[in-house]
């Protein structure tokens, strides 16, 4: 008819696509329906049927059978888990169970008297995962009453109306996916992947099977022989006995154990103990040792501080003063005195500021050995005075000296003459008359230096030594050069009518004998000190 609704399609329980079922499937008669919801139970019958055993003896125990019953018996849910839609009629039996027999809703003579529904498979065979409730015959019978009531007000003659076959459809594919793991129905798609997935289950099934069945086989053929059980029994009853023995070794072993760690305790004490004195020890040790690096390092300073001191002694004792105010050493064909020139030359020229300062510090020279040494000359009196050094001499009336005056019972007459020991340089060096005071003085110094030198010559003769070295004679010491009045070693000191290389060389000798009488006061010194110590 054209007024007719179209009922709603039907749904692919995998993808939740729509679908059309094929008209062979639409319009099922009961034999139809019937043939195809017992085909499902007689192909679990068939599936689950067991199988004889092909070994010589049971592949699993008994038990485990029976765990396997148990287990069916309180198998859970299906894993595809399916909402069965309400009734379109509504009413008190408008929600019907998935697992109910099927109702033909056909006008035709099987609706009076529907199929028996199927029997409930036992626990043995059924699915896994889905059990079939029984039917209760009130409910069905009111079903049927109700779908006849309903086929009247449709006013469909000879046949059923799209939406009962749908209805029929529905039914049986509830029927279908409550005694399988797949919920019905499913497209062509999800069929092939649903196939696909169970011919890899089959394969794996398949392997494991195989692996089971050749570990059996292997097991089978293990099964060891009497003479190898006995063999068996024997080597268990010997190490029995090898255990009892070694239970025995070991109760040893055991005391030993036990004496041995007594004897350890022991031991570690006594190494506790001595652990304590040796740090005790190292203590004490520690602090000699530190004490002893002070005492050391005191006495190293000690000593280092007295060598230092000992080096600056022996280098002071070794300075002279008189060396190192009096300077006496040569430059050429001069001799000088603290870096003077004592001499002239006509080449290089010598200045007579430079030689009068020159006699100035060898009259403080000779003055200073002669009151170090604490010898008074006899008729002169030297007054160094740098450039203008004058030599005094002392004349008594009626003699020539001091010691004449002794000799005389009254009083002598002292006459006091003033010799300058320098030159102003306004006359030339030939003319002697002009050069009288200052060779007068010259003759003076030499006459001093002569007196002091004698002095020194007795002083060592009575002490029983002198110097060694240059001038010294037998029991005693002397001057290196002689002195003759105004002439030392031939050579006179006068500037009159003398030449000037003469009179420089005269000049030389005369500082070299003070020089003589220089190292002789520093030896006496010497002595004295030592002789104070």
């Amino acid at each position: 008819m054209a007024n007719e609704k179209k009922p709603p399609a039907l749904y692919c329980q995998k993808c939740r696509t729509p679908i059309d079922i094929d008209a062979s499937i639409d319009q099922l008669n009961p034999a139809a329906f019937k043939l195809l919801t017992d085909s499902t139970v007689s192909g679990q019958v068939q599936v689950a049927k067991p199988h004889p055993p092909r070994q010589s003896r049971p592949t699993y125990p008994s038990s485990r059978q029976q765990t396997y019953e148990t287990a069916l018996q309180s198998a859970r849910n299906p894993t595809f888990k399916r909402s069965v839609p309400s009734s379109r009629f509504g009413g008190k039996h408008g929600a019907q169970n998935a697992a109910m027999s099927f109702v033909d809703v056909r006008l035709s003579e099987s609706m009076l008297d529907p199929p028996s529904p199927p029997a409930s498979p036992s626990p043995a065979i059924r699915t896994p995962e889905r059990q079939v409730p029984t039917e209760d015959p009130q409910s069905n019978s009111a079903e049927v009453t109700r779908r006849a009531s309903v086929t009247k007000a449709l006013g469909t003659a000879g046949g059923g109306s799209m939406a009962d076959g749908l209805e029929t459809t529905n039914r049986m594919f509830e029927i279908l996916s409550a005694r399988s793991d797949i919920d019905h129905p499913v497209c062509v798609e999800c069929t092939d992947l649903l196939v696909e997935g169970l011919q890899k289950r089959l394969a794996v099934a398949t392997r494991e099977r195989d692996a089971y069945v050749d570990y059996l086989r292997r097991a089978n053929t293990d099964v060891p022989s009497a003479e190898e059980i006995k063999a068996a029994e024997s080597a268990v009853i010997l190490a029995q006995k090898k255990d009892v023995v070694a239970i025995e070794n070991l109760e040893k072993l055991e005391n030993e154990k036990a004496e041995l760690d007594a004897q350890l305790t022991a031991l570690e004490a006594d190494a506790r103990d001595l652990d304590l004195e040796e740090n005790e020890f190292w203590k004490k040790r520690n602090a000699f040792s530190s004490t002893l690096a002070a005492f050391q390092n005191e006495r190293d300073a000690l000593t280092t501080k007295h060598a230092h001191d000992t080096q600056i002694l022996t280098a002071l004792q070794r300075r002279s003063v008189y060396n190192d105010t009096f300077n006496i050493t040569h430059d050429n064909h001069f001799a000088t005195i603290n870096g003077l020139r004592l001499g002239r030359l006509p080449s290089p020229y010598v200045d007579w500021p430079e030689i009068n300062a020159a006699w100035g510090q060898t009259c403080l020279l000779l003055a200073t050995l002669a009151e170090r040494l604490g010898y008074k000359f006899q008729g002169y009196e030297l007054s160094p005075m740098g450039s203008t050094s004058t030599i005094i001499k002392i004349e008594v009336k009626g003699g020539n000296s001091t010691a004449d005056a002794q000799h005389q019972s009254a009083p002598p007459t002292v006459n006091r003459q003033r010799l300058e020991l320098y030159s102003s340089g306004e006359f030339p060096l030939n003319f002697g008359f002009l050069h009288r005071k200052f060779d007068t003085a010259m003759v003076a110094f030499l006459d001093c230096l002569r007196q002091l030198g004698e002095f020194v010559e007795s002083q060592g003769m009575h002490a029983g030594g002198g110097l060694p070295g240059v001038g010294s004679g037998v029991g005693g010491m002397k001057l290196p050069y002689e002195i003759r009045k105004d002439r030392i070693h031939d050579q006179s000191i006068k500037l009159a009518l003398n030449k000037e290389e003469a009179w420089t060389k005269a000049c030389k000798y005369t500082l070299t004998c003070c020089k003589f009488l220089l190292a002789h006061a520093n030896n006496v010194e010497s002595n004295a000190l030592r002789r104070g110590r």
